[in-house]
């Protein structure tokens, strides 16, 4: 599991600095002197490619927040854990979560753990109703 620890890591590292330098993912990937796993390039570029779809579910589940206001950490952490909770089948909710929330304790504010842990507990609901 510290693999894919470490590539939810290096996702949240792209997507945060595609979105700074306003470039698409795959894009930033392609330029790199070294590529990221493949774990990491498929959630990078999985969220890219199903950007809307997270986004309209996150809005949904956001009660009270625009992704415009979230932080830029949150916000791509949040859509790292959506596209898993949708696309990865294979990890479990929990797992996907925790990891979430561990990385938002890590890399964002105070209260950001708890944030992500709310929004990603109604995601779930919506991304895997029987689960």
């Amino acid at each position: 599991m510290e693999g894919r620890r470490q590539a939810r890591e290096r996702a949240l590292e792209l997507l945060y600095e595609a979105e700074s330098k306003q470039l698409a993912t795959t894009e930033l990937i392609a330029d790199l002197p070294v590529p990221p796993n493949e774990y990491a390039a498929t959630l990078a570029t999985g969220v890219d490619d199903e950007r809307a779809a997270i986004d309209e579910l996150l809005r949904d589940c956001a009660q009270g927040w625009t992704l415009e206001r979230m932080a830029s950490v949150d916000r791509a952490l949040l859509r790292v854990a959506t596209y898993e909770l949708l696309r990865q089948p294979d990890v479990p909710t929990a797992v996907v979560i925790s990891e979430a929330v561990a990385l938002a304790q890590q890399f964002s504010t105070e209260e950001s753990g708890r944030f992500v842990n709310g929004v990603l507990s109604a995601v779930a609901k919506h991304a895997r109703p029987d689960g």
